[in-house]
């Protein structure tokens, strides 16, 4: 590996996981797009979707905890809701993560963009009054709840990604939680969901070790950053940057597939 390799895959790991700790997102939506079409353009050697699948599994894993630690304080993690999606979601990427092993390149592509697709959609969709419920009174379906989570993570782990980034909006628009709630939970669970994914990725061959080692040092540094950027923010600004963050990732996955 030359320093402009290091100096590529540190600063996409950097990237991603500083939005990642800033919206409540394991970063996959942002580091698999980035991971598969910026190195080729400065003429350093390409990822197959396999192994940038295998580098995000492990990553996230790191880029999550990481975000979640920042997350500790404040009362903003529901236990509740981070058990129910998180087992939910963990068993799902398990088996998507086996699943995808036998899954062609464009399968894998295909998969990740139908679920930015979705994402996307949900974003758009106005969230009133949400952020008015105090964080002791936060009520949700936990049934639904978790049969959403191993939909998500059957999808996730299928592509590497911890499924932070469909996660957030079934939260927001399905379920009805606080922005912030959301956030920190949301971080808390795609940790769960990344442990499924990595064991997965790593059972099957799929991971390139010094890429991802390069990722996970910038994710234990970025995502905290990210973290204390998100609490001071406004929650609406924090929706729509992660609404429109999103749309890019689906067209630009979109138009690669066709």
């Amino acid at each position: 590996m030359d320093i402009g390799f290091i100096i590529t895959i540190f600063l996409i790991g950097f990237i991603g996981s500083y939005i990642s700790g800033m919206l409540g997102i394991g970063g996959s939506i942002i580091k698999y797009p980035m991971l598969l079409y910026i190195p080729p353009i400065f003429g350093l050697a390409a990822f197959s979707a396999h192994e940038v699948s295998g580098i995000s599994a492990v990553q996230v894993l790191f880029a999550s905890i990481s975000g979640v630690w920042a997350y500790r304080k404040g009362g903003y993690l529901n236990k509740t809701l981070i058990i129910y999606m998180g087992i939910s979601v963990l068993i799902g990427s398990v088996i998507g993560s086996f699943g995808s092993q036998s899954m062609s390149e464009n399968g894998i592509n295909l998969v990740y963009g139908i679920l930015a697709i979705i994402a996307a959609v949900m974003m758009f969709i106005p969230k009133k009054g949400i952020d008015d419920i105090p964080l002791d009174q936060v009520t949700f379906n936990k049934w639904l709840a978790a049969i959403l989570a191993l939909i998500v993570g059957l999808g996730s782990g299928v592509v590497g990604a911890a499924g932070g980034f469909l996660l957030v909006p079934i939260m927001l628009v399905v379920l009805k939680i606080p922005t912030r709630v959301t956030i920190a939970s949301s971080l808390a669970i795609t940790f769960i969901s990344s442990i499924g994914a990595t064991v997965g990725k790593v059972s099957t061959g799929q991971v390139d070790y010094y890429p991802a080692l390069i990722m996970i040092i910038a994710s234990i540094i970025a995502a905290p950053l990210g973290a204390m950027a998100g609490k001071k923010m406004n929650t609406k600004i924090l929706q729509i940057i992660l609404a429109v963050l999103i749309l890019a990732t689906a067209v630009k996955i979109w138009a690669g597939i066709v």
